[in-house]
């Protein structure tokens, strides 16, 4: 690769604080932040046992240049105060990346209000409170990245997910607003919104029934994916680096889709 081109790439220098991300997608964003390079990652999770397996799970991947830290990204002191605790430990942050989130499948008629609360906060609260807090700084900078973990929820809709999807639908919004509004302070703020992806939480829907047949989400998912398959966690690596790096300083306000194609396929056609 050219030197400008993968100097471009780079995360060098800089500091990345990924939300939730002790385990699942966020996880594998700082895996590949760390092979980019980046200075520093931080996380933060809601509880001190999450964090010590987090940064149990990062020792063990061989990343030592990992800081670990309890706040609720709902708790908007405690996450002004973690900002400030983490520019006095660490240093500033360059990069932002939105992760923790929760989803309740309940239908909407069976969703008592705190359930569909829950999920607002968490999932879209939780990165106002998160962004309003760190761009302060980087307009100081003028220079910073914020990527909200998007969904195709943020597109369309599916049964017993009314919460997850009005969540994802108003940080889609977000991203687009928190663009509008600080692109004059070069500030990229975009969404990845990852497709399906085979995890360990995913595991129990690939697996085959007791019969040798494949389980009907299985099935509903390959068929509505082009690429014929589930996708995997790394997949999220190259598209998160983009829009960390400034390759991608042009870009803002942009949902990055890596789905496999679903948003562009209607299906095929029932035999």
């Amino acid at each position: 690769m050219n030197s400008n081109m993968a100097n471009m790439f780079s995360l060098e220098g800089r500091n990345a604080w990924i939300t939730g991300a002790a385990y699942g997608i966020g996880f594998s964003i700082a895996k590949a932040f760390v092979d980019a390079g980046i200075d520093n990652i931080i996380f933060n999770t809601s509880n001190e046992e999450s964090m010590r397996k987090g940064l149990e799970a990062y020792r063990e991947a061989g990343i030592t240049n990992v800081h670990g830290y309890v706040c609720d990204v709902t708790d908007e002191t405690a996450v002004k105060a973690l900002v400030d605790k983490i520019h006095a430990e660490v240093g500033p942050i360059h990069i932002l990346v939105n992760n923790a989130g929760i989803i309740k499948r309940i239908p909407m008629h069976e969703m008592a209000r705190s359930e569909f609360q829950r999920v607002i906060d968490v999932d879209l609260v939780g990165p106002y409170i998160c962004s309003a807090a760190v761009v302060p700084e980087m307009m100081e900078r003028r220079e910073g990245k914020i990527i909200n973990i998007c969904s195709m929820m943020s597109e369309l809709g599916r049964e017993t997910v009314s919460a997850y999807a009005a969540a994802k639908g108003g940080l889609k919004m977000l991203t687009r607003n928190i663009c509008s509004e600080y692109g004059e302070y070069n500030i990229q703020c975009n969404g990845l919104g990852p497709g399906y992806i085979a995890t360990p939480q995913t595991a129990p829907l690939r697996e085959r029934q007791s019969d040798g047949s494949r389980h009907p989400f299985d099935s509903f998912i390959c068929a509505k994916t082009p690429a014929g398959r589930w996708l995997n966690p790394d997949e999220l690596a190259g598209p998160a680096v983009f829009l960390a790096s400034h390759a991608s300083d042009a870009v803002n306000g942009h949902i990055l889709y890596v789905d496999g194609g679903i948003l562009a396929y209607i299906g095929k056609q029932p035999k």
